[in-house]
């Protein structure tokens, strides 16, 4: 979508009519899906429909954003800068969004690599270790019981283990799909100690560079409100937003309306936007600030993890091999 709407500035930037740049980047479109839409749109603009409303019916490949930005491009005549700057919108969107996940890449490696190790020595080694052990007898010390016990519970009743967890996975994923559950856990998950404050940062940045842009592009402040309220996925927040743009409405400052859903820095800085009439250019500047401000905290949160998880793991496998000393010297002073 970035690529697209990149080579499609750079087209109309060149003079290109706006069915002939439709046509060739529908050519050179990778997703087929896209190349579909991209011919589908070309076809209902030669037929004398407007870009920004065919742009509008097909939400799944252009977000609201795209469609309002480029109905101001129509109404200035400067489509190929709109596109350049939906361009770099959605760049700066999907960078954000794959920097959280590569950073988060690492711990969920780990963590599938300790699960499989312990899963291993449950299954395998143990049980093997304990038919030594019987063998051999005598009274084993705490620690190996337990360790021999977890597992021959794993070893024999695994199926009925792995069915109990696909059971709770099931319900929880039919409770999150329930409007009313998903929308408490999204504002509970808002006070967690340190996801809480990154989602909130995160959604700051999304939603704010959206209204920014919005307004930049010529959008009055409701309807921006209103287009840059569906970037934020958490349901909470989104209601918040939604109870704030009809309060903005009425009259109200819109520093005052968010002060309960962004965080104080964000709403500083609207204030002084509202008051200096330069609210576009201070929406942009908060979003350079939390997009910066989540990159360092997912760094952090990521750097806090990595030995948590070896500490974890570590003591995981420290007390299978004191268990297994422990049984060992324990049956050489039967022994002798």
């Amino acid at each position: 979508m970035t690529r697209w709407a990149r080579n499609f500035a750079a087209l109309l930037g060149a003079g290109t009519p706006v069915d002939r740049a439709l046509e060739i980047t529908s050519e050179q479109a990778g997703n087929d899906g896209l190349a579909a839409v991209l011919s589908e749109l070309r076809e209902a603009v030669r037929e004398g429909a407007d870009l920004s409303s065919t742009l509008a019916g097909h939400p799944d490949y252009f977000p609201g954003v795209v469609p309002a930005m480029v109905q101001a491009g129509e109404a200035s005549g400067a489509l190929d800068t709109v596109f350049a700057q939906v361009a770099d919108h959605l760049e700066e969107v999907e960078e954000l969004r794959a920097q959280v996940r590569s950073a988060l890449l690492y711990p969920a490696l780990m963590a599938v690599v300790a699960g499989i190790g312990v899963a291993v020595m449950l299954l395998f080694v143990i049980p093997r270790f304990a038919g030594i052990l019987e063998d051999v007898g005598g009274t084993l010390p705490l620690t190996s019981r337990i360790l021999i016990l977890a597992g021959d519970v794993t070893s024999r009743f695994w199926w009925l283990l792995l069915l109990a967890s696909g059971g709770i996975g099931f319900a929880l994923i039919e409770r999150y799909r329930q409007p009313e559950h998903r929308l408490r856990l999204h504002e509970r998950r808002l006070q967690w100690p340190v996801v809480g404050d990154l989602e909130r940062k995160y959604l700051t940045a999304r939603f704010t560079r959206t209204l920014g842009l919005l307004l930049h592009n010529g959008l009055s402040l409701i309807p921006a409100l209103r287009i840059a309220r569906a970037s934020v996925t958490n349901m909470h927040a989104a209601a918040e937003l939604d109870i704030a743009t009809s309060t903005v409405a009425e009259g109200r400052s819109l520093a005052q309306t968010l002060r309960a859903t962004l965080p104080s820095l964000a709403i500083q800085m609207l204030a002084i936007g509202e008051e200096s009439g330069r609210l576009e250019d201070m929406c942009l500047r908060i979003a350079d600030t939390y997009d910066a401000e989540v990159r360092r905290a997912v760094k952090t949160a990521v750097a806090l993890i990595e030995p948590v998880m070896i500490v974890v793991f570590g003591a995981l496998v420290g007390f299978v091999a004191l268990a297994m000393l422990q049984a060992i010297y324990s049956i050489n002073t039967n022994v002798f």
